[in-house]
């Protein structure tokens, strides 16, 4: 893997349910695997079926092979698959969404990688009230959390736009929520798609955050690959090199107009802001 402060990553996804879904590659692992690595990406998000998918993957020797690194993993399978979600009224529901979420946790650890909770934190509704809901999600971040650190990694909560939850949906309202949730290895994730719907300013937000942000997903306005919509991504840039932050930009892109171009945009959005030319 290379030493940019800022890394690149790509999103593949082997969920057949989501194969209409914003992300980059779909379904051939290898094949993905061989495209990052050829335009230069430094690792791969995948989002997969369940940790013991994963597991049947040859993912270790893939990325060997084309010197790739796992940048996270996503969980959002529990909830288009089998509907889980950590906020759901029944307790049984819940255990079997955390149980979920922590076997990604596990798989994901063995590759220094962390698990992403987005979809699966869920929505408050008329069984289940905003104040209760959130107190749900808060302890089992809690809890997942605790998990992710005895695992040796991190776990990532990412704040989603009004339209896919009425919880938290800025990253000051995930600050306040990962503080609450009693384990030091949460941090956010801030996806810039969803930001240019919520966020006053994206680069205000970033800088607000700080240290709290330990993922983000580069993406533009049209939720397209970096560089394919209006968002003004030199601020954003900037700000994220005055917090110093290091982690992955990684993107979570709809493969428009195919996988190739829009892995191809995001590598040279990345390359113009973070590469080493612009350090």
């Amino acid at each position: 893997m290379k030493s940019h402060m800022i890394r690149s990553a790509v999103t593949v996804c082997l969920v057949e349910q989501a194969r209409r879904g914003p992300f980059v590659f779909h379904q051939d692992l290898p094949a993905a695997c061989t495209a990052a690595a050829q335009l230069g990406f430094d690792a791969i998000e995948l989002f997969a079926p369940s940790a013991e998918h994963i597991r049947q993957l040859p993912l270790r020797r893939l990325l060997e092979t084309h010197g790739l690194g796992l940048a996270a993993a996503g969980t959002g399978a529990g909830m288009l698959i089998h509907q889980l979600s950590l906020c759901d009224a029944d307790p049984a529901r819940r255990r079997q969404a955390e149980q979920f979420i922590a076997e990604i946790i596990d798989v994901a650890a063995e590759f220094q990688a962390p698990a992403i909770i987005g979809s699966m934190q869920g929505r408050w509704n008329d069984q289940t009230d905003r104040t209760t809901a959130l107190s749900m999600l808060s302890e089992s971040l809690g809890r997942l959390g605790s998990r992710a650190a005895q695992a040796g990694t991190i776990l990532l909560y990412e704040p989603l736009n009004r339209y896919e939850t009425n919880l938290c949906t800025t990253l000051q309202q995930g600050c306040e929520l990962i503080a609450q949730c009693g384990s030091t290895a949460v941090r956010l994730l801030a996806d810039l798609f969803h930001m240019n719907i919520e966020e006053a300013s994206l680069h205000s937000a970033l800088l607000e955050a700080g240290s709290a942000v330990g993922h983000l997903h580069f993406v533009d306005s049209n939720r397209q690959a970096a560089g394919l919509g209006h968002i003004d991504f030199t601020p954003i840039a900037a700000a994220l090199k005055q917090m110093r932050w290091q982690g992955y930009a990684s993107a979570e892109a709809f493969p428009l107009p195919d996988s190739q171009i829009a892995a191809e945009h995001t590598i040279q959005t990345w390359r113009r802001l973070f590469g080493q030319s612009a350090d």
